[in-house]
């Protein structure tokens, strides 16, 4: 029997690359739209269930890598959308201990809203941001990040400034975000758009002992107000503001609640000034911190994605920045699911370890 080559090929599938692959989870701007703040909660800490061997979350992963000595890990072979309730408590020590888990080809960018928001609202409730977009037939908690030549609203906003900048999201809250899951659907052709994250526990170790004792106790405001600027100022009548301004204080230097570790807790996009301190004060100082912290390239990684990549961080230890160095018009799609956790710990300012007077008879030893 003789068969004919055509049948033999394999039937290729054409995409048409000009429409999106995901129409569903495109975004959504209203300007009328309002929502309601998530409010105060007693927060239930999954990193303190977890096995700290990670029997649950590592069982079908084939490799695991650092990303960076201080930041990133990427597990591959595991699905997060077939974790148990126990290996989502190990993935949120996990992610405590290292700042940010990478999975690639997750099933869970196609298992639809409502099991997407359940898996991420096992670590808390999730915020509702109040000017980001959501899809149209979704739920308001998805955050959808969506860069295209058919909707330019993401580079508008970053016209007038550098892309870079780290940033905890909705910091002003008054219980900010925990563990964060953002999920690309679609990434631009060959290489850019990815996501820097940086350790801010292993940014406060990089200071100085005595410097890092002058910043506890320090407290900071952390408000929505010039976000919400720039949102009215780049479009106009077409601005969402869907809640008023947020603002809260939190310490400078907080403890996590899961590791102990003390880390930063200010940033550029949201900590407005340092209280008790005159504006010239506080500003000197905040833009010292946040240059360090931009600077940080020794205690950061870069997360590359694909679609189907899916990217877990704990902004309680972490700060992140886009990169936005792909060409205009290239499309990036992707969404966000925040849940919010604990009122941010202070630090306790503790009495001098040695560490302090090390440094001085340093300092003498240099001079003689």
């Amino acid at each position: 029997m003789t068969v004919a080559i055509e049948q033999l090929a394999p039937k290729v599938v054409k995409v048409d690359k000009s429409q999106p692959l995901y129409p569903d989870y495109l975004p959504f701007y209203d300007p009328l739209e309002k929502v309601e703040p998530v409010g105060p909660f007693e927060h239930d800490e999954p990193g303190h269930r977890a096995d700290p061997a990670f029997p649950n979350l590592l069982k079908n992963a084939t490799t695991a890598f650092e990303l960076s000595p201080h930041c990133g890990t990427e597990l591959q072979g595991v699905q997060v959308s077939e974790l148990s309730t126990a290996g989502l408590d190990e993935l949120a020590l996990l992610t405590a201990q290292r700042g940010c888990v990478v999975f690639r080809d997750q099933k869970y960018i196609d298992i639809g809203f409502d099991e997407q928001k359940r898996i991420a609202s096992h670590f808390g409730p999730l915020h509702k941001h109040g000017w980001m977009p959501h899809p149209q037939q979704g739920p308001v908690e998805f955050v959808i990040v969506y860069d295209s030549k058919d909707d330019l609203r993401i580079r508008r906003s970053w016209a007038r400034k550098s892309p870079i900048q780290f940033h905890v999201d909705q910091s002003p809250e008054s219980q900010p975000p925990g563990l964060t899951f953002f999920c690309m659907l679609e990434s631009p052709p060959g290489a850019g758009g990815d996501t820097i994250i940086s350790n801010m526990a292993r940014a406060f170790e990089r200071l100085s002992p005595s410097f890092r004792k002058r910043l506890e106790g320090l407290k900071a405001v952390h408000t929505t107000a010039n976000p919400i600027l720039r949102e009215i100022r780049d479009n106009g009548d077409n601005a969402v503001l869907r809640r008023p301004i947020t603002k809260s204080i939190h310490p400078v230097v907080t403890l996590h609640p899961v590791t102990g570790q003390k880390a930063l807790f200010v940033n550029s996009s949201y900590t407005q000034s340092i209280v008790g301190w005159d504006d010239e004060e506080s500003d000197y100082m905040l833009k010292f911190l946040f240059d360090h912290i931009n600077r940080g390239h020794d205690f950061s990684c870069r997360v590359r994605y694909e679609p189907g990549t899916v990217v877990v961080w704990d902004q309680r230890i972490t700060q992140h920045s886009q990169t936005l160095d792909y060409a205009a018009g290239d499309r990036r799609h992707a969404f966000r699911l925040t849940p919010l956790a604990n009122v941010p710990i202070p630090s306790k300012v503790e009495e001098d370890d040695g560490e302090c007077r090390k440094d001085e008879a340093r300092v003498m030893l240099n001079l003689c």
